[in-house]
């Protein structure tokens, strides 16, 4: 089999990639199609590189087989070997297409299984991205806007020339935006963006109105730059729909998904911190003594929710929290942005003006 030489091609198709790095480099970037199954872990890496500074490159490939070797080596093997087995058209991918890949791919071959590799490895799918954002973001940008509740990242999610930024950054990008999946890195985030322009291929790109950051995630500047430059379409529902979409977005499916990961008592232990945390985080916004009050209706209202199943005692926080803090502040926001705004209208109106 070819070994591959065109890392957005591989990008682009959603190729599988067996990344033999060690657990910590792919957690600092990996690509969204890599499952790691690395050929030294984080301390063998780590002994390894060490040898290599004080004795040099023999010497460390000396301990390097020495330390995967034997029943280690051959678990391994297996698990390489079953990951080529369930991804037929995958490749195999290490920091810079070097010594690791092709160990493991000589490893396989002398298990009977011909298994191509990345040349220049995670480094050149790196640059790949990289490039392709800045490329696919050069096309044309239109940006949905609207207060908190307005439903436009389901408006986004819908489309097919719609990305969902805050899906990809597993943030809802507010002080109560933060999910059950943890926030990948920032090079990761990156790289999964890429990867969903390249796939999506579309000719324009419709983006929700984000700030800079997404959670611990920032936009990449060549994004944030074009985004500045981009028309802007503000969706304006009533206000009854917006906490309607709110209440079961932040109430319902959030402790459904908190239940479903922990359990009934943990799961609903867990709910309670996260509204509790999302609303601390802007204590000193709302100031101490308006914060107080909130906080003590909501935990008010997760009295009633636990005891009753009902949700709608959260009003009596949610809505003056967007009366007096969130939709002043978008709306601020937004009019610094009035000469970008080119239509303004219902869910339904802007779904047809797209």
């Amino acid at each position: 089999m070819n070994n591959a030489t065109d890392a957005r091609a591989l990008l682009a198709a959603g190729t599988p990639l067996i990344d033999v790095r060690a657990p910590i480099e792919f957690t600092q970037g990996a690509m969204p199609a890599g499952i790691n199954l690395p050929l030294m872990n984080d301390e063998e890496r780590a002994a390894v590189g060490t040898c290599y500074k004080r004795q040099g490159p023999e010497a460390a490939l000396a301990l390097g087989h020495k330390l995967v070797s034997g029943e280690r080596r051959q678990q391994r093997l297996d698990a390489w070997r079953a990951a080529c087995a369930a991804h037929p058209q995958g490749y195999i991918c290490c920091a810079r297409g070097g010594q690791r890949s092709h160990i493991v791919q000589a490893w396989l071959r002398e298990a009977g299984v011909d298994y191509p590799l990345v040349i220049g490895g995670y480094k050149a799918l790196r640059q790949a991205a990289i490039q392709s954002t800045f490329d696919e973001v050069q096309k044309p940008l239109v940006l949905i806007g609207g207060c908190t509740g307005s439903g436009k990242t389901q408006l986004v999610k819908q489309r097919a020339d719609g990305v969902d930024l805050e899906g990809l950054a597993r943030h809802r990008g507010s002080s109560f935006g933060r999910t059950l999946s943890p926030q990948l890195s920032q090079a990761s985030f990156e790289n999964a963006l890429a990867a969903e322009l390249l796939q999506k291929s579309a000719s324009r790109w419709v983006l929700e109105d984000e700030s800079r950051m997404i959670g611990a995630n920032h936009l990449p500047e060549c994004l944030r730059e074009r985004m500045s430059q981009s028309s802007i379409a503000v969706i304006e529902d009533p206000f009854e729909l917006r906490l309607t979409r709110l209440q079961d977005e932040y109430f319902v499916q959030m402790h459904q998904a908190f239940h479903a990961a922990l359990g009934e008592e943990a799961g609903f232990a867990a709910y309670a911190e996260y509204l509790h945390h999302g609303l601390y985080a802007i204590r000193k916004r709302l100031g101490l003594q308006r914060f107080a009050e909130l906080d003590a209706a909501l935990t008010q209202a997760l009295t009633v929710q636990q005891s009753s199943g009902t949700t709608e005692a959260h009003f009596a926080w949610l809505v003056p929290l967007l009366n007096e803090y969130y939709d002043p502040m978008y709306r601020y926001q937004l009019e610094k942005k009035a000469a970008k705004i080119v239509f303004r209208g219902s869910w339904q109106d802007v779904e047809s003006w797209l």
